[in-house]
């Protein structure tokens, strides 16, 4: 029995795409905006600025709306959980053995879940009799921004963060796709202070909407493959 050179497989990674499972998030998340804005009618979804006569206002109004958007933000953070738990198991399997997978792991499973108990919330507050109660309906309307603000932004943040670092690292990614999650992520852990000064709430839209630009073109550009030798004899 002779030896013969090693022979070369190119193997797939077994999962769902994830350039197209981005997208199904980010047209949910789109979709989910559309009836409590401008362009869904008008009130509009209130600042966390506004007085409790404007939040109860918009909810008594627009009931239908409130609960639409609840619903497509609901659904939203189902793809995105699987976005996360694929791009973690797609590192592992191009090789990458280091902390940045967990982090971005903890960072996705992190938003998603919140995205879910913030849209649990906003469908609470959609139901009759909520928005007649002032002090009911601003403590749930706090509590669904906390959520769905910062709670949203600093570990969508994390989770740019750990696939940046560790796809950047080991060459994965293209340099403009690495060196902007990596800013965003700045971004997203800096939105936290949003909870003690209200002036950096524009943190929390310059983490989100950048961000599902990274995200689909992160899902896209990662590869899939990877090329193992094996020996073979005869």
């Amino acid at each position: 029995m002779t030896s013969s050179p090693d022979i070369t497989t190119r193997i797939r990674h077994a999962g769902p795409p994830l350039g197209i499972v981005a997208t199904i998030f980010v047209v949910l998340f789109l979709a989910g905006l559309y009836p409590v804005t401008g362009l869904g009618g008008n009130p509009v979804f209130p600042g966390p600025g506004e007085s409790i006569d404007v939040i109860s206002a918009f909810f008594q109004t627009r009931p239908s709306a409130v609960l639409f958007c609840a619903a497509l933000q609901f659904g939203a953070a189902i793809p995105l959980g699987i976005f996360t738990a694929t791009v973690v198991s797609r590192l592992r399997f191009l090789g990458v053995r280091a902390a940045g997978t967990e982090i971005a792991f903890f960072g996705g499973l992190a938003t998603a879940l919140n995205m879910m108990a913030s849209s649990s919330v906003l469908w609470t507050m959609s139901y009759p009799g909520i928005a007649q109660e002032p002090a009911l309906l601003q403590a749930l309307y706090r509590l669904t921004f906390a959520l769905g603000g910062p709670g949203f932004s600093v570990p969508f943040g994390l989770l740019m963060a750990g696939v940046s670092v560790t796809a950047g690292f080991n060459k994965l990614l293209p340099k403009w796709i690495v060196i902007l999650g990596l800013v965003l992520a700045v971004v997203g852990e800096l939105s936290w202070l949003d909870i003690l000064f209200p002036r950096a709430l524009l943190l929390i839209p310059l983490t989100r909407f950048p961000g599902f630009v990274w995200l689909i073109a992160a899902g896209f550009a990662l590869p899939n493959t990877v090329d193992r030798e094996r020996g073979a004899t005869k």
